[in-house]
């Protein structure tokens, strides 16, 4: 079993640096259009993969550039209990409802 490891981890990179080509939105490859990336990554099957994640896509920082300090726009969907204007909502709505059962005798 161990002698087909090589085999299966090849495999496992090209089919994970395949679908991440074709994910990829065209505004982000970088260097070579993707249909011909998405020929290289499947022709070349070290090389291939191994190139597009390192040179082919272009990578964003966690921390936002120009080096602000600032926190990152969001510009993905957020889960509501991660969006702070969501959970703000929550307590001013939570907060309407203790004053009306304040107001009633």
């Amino acid at each position: 079993m161990l002698r087909y490891l090589p085999f299966l981890l090849i495999i496992g990179l090209t089919i994970y640096a395949f679908i991440d080509c074709l994910n990829t939105p065209e505004e982000e490859v970088k260097h070579l259009p993707k249909v011909v990336w998405v020929i290289i990554i499947l022709l070349f099957s070290i090389v291939g993969p191994v190139v597009w994640l390192f040179a082919g896509k272009q990578r964003t920082l966690a921390a936002g550039r120009g080096g602000g300090g600032g926190r990152a726009r969001r510009t993905q969907w957020v889960a509501p209990d991660d969006n702070p204007d969501f959970l703000k909502s929550l307590k001013d709505e939570q907060d309407g409802k203790d004053k009306d059962k304040g107001d009633q005798p």
